[in-house]
């Protein structure tokens, strides 16, 4: 499942590529992916051109002409990918988009992807996008913001920093490094945390990710071009590495249930 280094370069390169274009057609073959019946998404996006595209988090965000917006998001996982004139698109989608330069795209979701539609105006309102947190790599997300989430909250570690709305971005895949570069168990609750242990944590999630960033994105996942970045089991310290020992302490790391996720962690280093 794409995270926050995936879609951030997927969205930087939408944006590269798609700016400026004009939307000649879409065809959509599930329309259970949209907010609104296939023939009404194709007269409100068809003539649109493409400003800008970014991420918040998990979602992409296209600004059309017009004060529209287009909003993807992959869901469980899927495929984002560009093609030009005189290549072929990938015959396996849900949604294919064709610029009048005859490039386009085609969006493929294995689960619970989504396409939506907006007026800009709604956005501030949008129920799915409208409280999307900061995430690790934004302006802004300091030490002071990060303690700032974290008052008060009787959350268990792993749960707040998964949680969307307090920290965009992140997921199951980076988590478990991020927890043991800190020496935290993610079943400990936020409010027991000592000073020591939020800085540690917020260092723990910077430098993560934005290794992540860096190795452009997990080696599963495609960008835009269908490219795979070099994110691979044996990048992770601890994550994914159950039986294997732990690089600082050499113990075995164990995968155990946390909530409906499971967790990896090294029982030495992260004590509950």
């Amino acid at each position: 499942m794409a995270e926050l280094p995936e879609i951030t370069r997927l969205a930087g390169q939408m944006s590269k590529e798609l700016s400026g274009k004009e939307v000649q057609d879409v065809h959509v073959r599930q329309e259970k992916c949209l907010n609104m019946d296939k023939e009404e998404f194709g007269r409100g996006i068809k003539g649109k051109k493409v400003v800008n595209a970014f991420n918040k988090g998990k979602w992409i965000f296209v600004e059309l002409s017009g004060g529209k917006v287009l909003l993807l998001n992959l869901g469980m996982g899927g495929d984002i990918l560009y093609y030009l004139p005189q290549s072929q698109w990938n015959e396996e989608y849900q949604c294919r988009f064709r610029f009048s330069d005859q490039s386009g795209f085609t969006c493929k979701f294995w689960w619970f992807g989504y396409i939506r539609l907006l007026d800009q105006e709604q956005l501030a309102s949008d129920k799915d996008t409208k409280d999307i947190a900061l995430s690790p790599i934004d302006d802004g997300f300091s030490r002071e913001y990060f303690r700032r989430v974290l008052i008060n909250n009787r959350s268990q570690v792993k749960k707040l920093i998964l949680d969307q709305k307090k920290i965009s971005g992140i997921g199951n895949m980076y988590i478990h490094d991020i927890l043991f570069l800190a020496g935290v168990h993610p079943s400990k609750t936020v409010n027991t945390l000592s000073n020591e242990q939020i800085d540690r944590l917020y260092d723990a999630i910077v430098a993560t990710i934005g290794k992540a960033c860096k190795s452009n994105g997990c080696a599963y996942e495609k960008d835009f071009y269908g490219n795979t970045g070099g994110v691979a089991t044996d990048w992770f310290l601890i994550g994914y590495r159950e039986g294997h020992s732990c690089p600082n302490c050499g113990n075995k790391v164990e995968k155990i249930k946390t909530g409906s996720t499971s967790s990896f962690v090294c029982p030495c280093c992260q004590p509950l």
